[in-house]
């Protein structure tokens, strides 16, 4: 109430400021026809000054705004990688029948541009994969995903997050998962429907987590190219990376 308050005592200011120099003005010169004319020629600009500030002004400013906040971003998202991603798409990828078709493609990744990634990205669906539960240890799966609960609850509680919606829908698909191993009391004695259940949330996270992890490679080859000569030696995908330069 007291923003409007401020508002309205300044709005009234301002046009009384315009009133009193109008005034002013004919008090000098004497001159209606003059101010007629310089008032009608001034109103017949307003709906450009309109124009250029409050929609094309205002949206420069926005983009700009927005570009800084997704930079922002995308050090919570390195964070995420480092502490969370990179350990679990190794793990998950365990689960994952088509691996060896799948890893050669994105095994060589540092001539990629960042058009390179996004297309391969959406070329993406869920039949270049095929998760098979008894592949994989689902209780070293689940004792990792507990002990990194905390850090994903703080990830969620970052209001920023709401402005990337991929990377939203990918922490929702980690903290489910997360949830349904913590429910189960023997994941070694499951039924095939409680396995396929699984199966599916495993997926799910999955197909995300390697579409977010093209993004922010992506991401550092056109602004970091130094983070990504390491994200590129330590590539989960790629069975021969390592972290030393040869």
């Amino acid at each position: 109430m007291k923003l409007l308050n401020w508002k309205i005592q300044l709005g009234l200011a301002l046009v009384g400021a315009s009133a009193g120099l109008y005034a002013l003005n004919y008090l000098i010169f004497r001159d209606t026809n003059y101010m007629l004319r310089l008032f009608l020629a001034q109103l017949g600009f307003l709906p450009i000054s309109v124009l250029l500030v409050t929609i094309i002004l205002n949206q420069l400013l926005g983009q700009r705004a927005k570009a800084a906040k997704l930079a922002k971003l995308n050090m919570v998202i390195g964070a995420f990688f480092s502490e969370v991603g990179g350990a679990l798409l190794k793990t998950l990828s365990a689960y994952d029948q088509r691996l060896p078709d799948f890893q050669p493609r994105v095994a060589h990744i540092s001539h990629w541009t960042a058009p390179d990634f996004a297309a391969f990205s959406q070329g993406l669906s869920e039949n270049d994969f095929r998760i098979e539960i008894k592949a994989g240890d689902l209780e070293n799966l689940r004792d990792f995903l507990l002990k990194k609960r905390d850090f994903l609850l703080r990830l969620l509680e970052n209001p920023n997050l709401l402005e990337h919606d991929s990377f939203s829908s990918l922490l929702l698909a980690v903290f489910h998962l997360t949830e349904e191993l913590a429910q189960r009391t023997d994941l070694n004695r499951l039924t095939v429907s409680d396995k396929g259940h699984l199966a599916g949330d495993v997926q799910r996270g999955y197909v995300l987590l390697i579409k977010e992890w093209l993004a922010y490679m992506a991401h550092l080859k056109t602004r970091y190219p130094y983070l990504f000569s390491l994200a590129r030696r330590t590539n989960p995908f790629d069975p021969f990376a390592t972290p030393e330069i040869q």
